[in-house]
């Protein structure tokens, strides 16, 4: 099977993987991870034949997409999933937005470096997780 990676309206799946890598595998609250933006934002799934298995959201504020949300299950990590949908979320900000941002989890600063993101700010706590603030242009 192929993965395929489109936006989509099934926000019932994206909660689901959500709640399974967030909230289950690392513990942030179901009250941090529901912050009520959902129904305002851009959602891509990421799909290995009809099974969800990564998503990733957009929240557009002027000429800033936040990237945001971004998992995918233990299953399919390690294969470039997790750039695919940060390419897809890139990609879908064009021409809607100039610069994107994210809050990428300490331990992923290189891993957005590589796509092009840079840390700005200090390191601050999410959900009791170290994050630092990272943009790039589009």
């Amino acid at each position: 099977m192929s993965v395929t990676i489109e936006t989509t309206d099934d926000l019932a799946s994206c909660l689901r993987l959500r709640r399974v890598v967030f909230i289950e595998e690392q513990g942030v609250s179901e009250a941090d991870e529901l912050d009520g933006l959902d129904n305002t934002c851009l959602h891509l799934l990421a799909r290995d034949g009809a099974t969800p298995v990564g998503t990733a959201r957009v929240l557009f504020d002027g000429e800033v997409a936040k990237i945001g949300r971004v998992c995918v299950l233990r299953s399919h990590r390690g294969s470039g999933l997790g750039a695919g949908l940060i390419r897809a979320a890139l990609a879908a900000a064009e021409g809607r937005a100039r610069k994107a941002r994210l809050g990428a989890q300490v331990h992923a600063l290189g891993f957005y470096e590589a796509l092009g993101f840079t840390a700005v700010g200090p390191v601050f706590d999410d959900a009791g997780i170290p994050h630092r603030d990272m943009v790039r242009d589009l």
